[in-house]
């Protein structure tokens, strides 16, 4: 288990338990296990009290968490018969960037997302998520395949922000950004999104401009990281708590907005602590968010998209 930085006392009580048992282990005629399970119920204790009220700083940590399941992890687990489809018929396919055929629910739809990554190969693969033009390009590709044939599209968020090297720029990072937003407020077929982790400014709003939005309950979604922020407002990226504050990026401040429709609960202690559950429960969201729009048609759909970003806003911030 990785620890984060507030989850350090907590890693110390757990650390200690599991010092006990290994010396059990090693000796059998020791009996530990009372003791133990008390630091169990005390970790345990401590744990509900760490998570019960998480600014929104420490919901950027958990956001980020390295065991945090991604969306290879939802591909394998709540998808089936995923087949991968590559490139965007233009200059390069975008490991960054995944998508391609499955079935949810033994109903085909097509599925796009973004992948950090697991490890140093994996991460350096993905680009830690980062997308590059031809992601983009890619996810449009697959979104006009999906309208073609009538199929619903899904799509995993999890991004810090699109790749913002040199060449990206060259090759037109921005305006496929703006076109992927275009394609999912065009396509005639339901489309629902969840920020599984992080919502990075253009990079996620290019894949998440959805009929239906949901967010797990420690996700974050804003327009820059908080560390950005601080930079550009205070000069210091180290005041990104405050950053955090003013952004209002949790999925609780942003559906009093109206820009998110569903909160997923986490297991407690975050994702990463129960993945499967957290992998039911996304599917449990998906799963209902298109049954919403069972019947639509394609011209309701577009409609009622529009109509909800629009519509954006007009709780103001005051909410």
């Amino acid at each position: 288990m990785n620890y984060l930085d507030f989850e350090k006392p907590l890693a110390e009580i757990e650390g200690k338990a599991e010092e006990l048992r290994a010396m059990a282990r090693a000796n059998e005629e020791t009996d530990v296990e009372d003791e133990a399970a008390a630091l169990d119920q005390k970790g345990a204790d401590m744990l509900v009290e760490l998570y019960a009220s998480l600014t929104p700083w420490r919901k950027c940590q958990v956001a980020r968490h390295p065991q945090r399941p991604h969306c290879a992890d939802y591909l394998s687990e709540v998808f089936t018969d995923y087949t991968p489809l590559a490139g965007d018929r233009g200059f390069a396919d975008d490991h960054a960037v995944m998508g391609g055929l499955a079935r949810f629910k033994d109903r085909p739809v097509v599925v796009i997302g973004q992948d950090k990554g697991n490890d140093t190969a994996t991460r350096i693969e993905r680009n830690f998520g980062m997308a590059r033009p031809e992601g983009y390009r890619k996810a449009i590709r697959l979104m006009e395949m999906a309208s073609k044939f009538n199929l619903p599209v899904v799509t995993l968020v999890d991004t810090p922000g699109a790749y913002p090297g040199k060449g990206a720029e060259q090759r037109g990072q921005s305006e496929a950004i703006a076109r992927s937003t275009e394609m999912c407020l065009q396509i005639g077929v339901p489309l629902v999104s969840v920020i599984i982790g992080e919502g990075g400014s253009g990079g996620a709003v290019a894949f998440a401009t959805a009929n239906k939005l949901a967010m797990l309950e420690h996700s974050v979604y804003s327009v820059i990281s908080p560390e950005g922020c601080a930079s550009i407002l205070w000069k210091d990226s180290e005041k990104m708590r405050e950053a955090a504050e003013a952004l209002r990026l949790t999925a609780q401040d942003l559906q009093k907005l109206g820009v998110v429709d569903r909160i997923v609960d986490e297991p407690l202690g975050g994702a990463h602590r129960d993945r499967d559950a957290t992998m039911d429960a996304v599917s449990n969201a998906i799963e209902k968010m298109l049954g919403e729009m069972n019947g639509m048609s394609s011209a309701e759909l577009i409609q009622a998209r529009r109509v909800k970003f629009l519509g954006m806003g007009s709780k103001g911030l005051a909410a």
